[in-house]
């Protein structure tokens, strides 16, 4: 499969997508919080993969790493993009506007406490503890695998993961409590 996709076989890039397109799609939610910008990170990674198909490691294993890779490259470059675009609208003059209620409305359709609270708390992580997380618990790659992906050492997924829970997990109890929508039986909040 590597050398027909390195080869630049269009049939086999289309397996590449068929199998896979589902995984960096979760990936890209779970990175980014949006799940309408997941699907322009499905179509840039998978046009970059088709892009650099030729430097694909002819004796590698599963091709999931590899994607998840250049998915985690296209969502670094829309953070940065979406940063520049912010600055460069701080610059511009104030205007006179009238509030949209369409954010308010839209908000209140994903007012999803639970789901809020850990995306709150996902991107609260250091970016790399972030990046692991998501590789490795969202899209099920083992140590080695998100290694691969991230260009680390397996003993750095090691500890950035397991630094990653813990921090998740007292940040998510966190911004619950802070929303007063903790818990009371299951299915019931206070």
């Amino acid at each position: 499969m590597r050398s027909r996709i390195r080869a630049g076989d269009t049939e086999a890039f289309g397996e590449l997508f068929d199998e896979h397109a589902d995984a960096v799609r979760r990936h890209a939610v779970w990175s980014g919080g949006d799940p309408a910008l997941a699907d322009d990170v499905v179509s840039l990674t998978f046009l970059e993969a088709w892009r650099i198909r030729e430097s694909l490691r002819p004796d590698g294993g599963a091709l999931r790493p590899w994607l998840l890779g250049i998915a985690t490259n296209v969502l670094r470059n829309r953070r940065r993009a979406a940063r520049r675009h912010r600055e460069a609208l701080r610059r511009l003059p104030a205007r006179d506007t009238v509030p949209d209620f369409a954010d308010e409305v839209v908000g209140r359709l994903h007012d999803a406490d639970q789901v809020a609270a850990a995306l709150a708390a996902l991107r609260a992580l250091r970016r790399a503890d972030r990046e692991v997380f998501l590789l490795c618990v969202w899209s099920q790659l083992d140590y080695a695998a998100a290694a691969e992906a991230l260009g680390v050492p397996v003993g750095t997924v090691r500890s950035r993961l397991s630094r990653a829970r813990t921090r998740l997990r007292a940040l998510a109890e966190q911004e619950m409590a802070r929303t007063r929508k903790i818990p009371v039986e299951q299915g019931e909040y206070r």
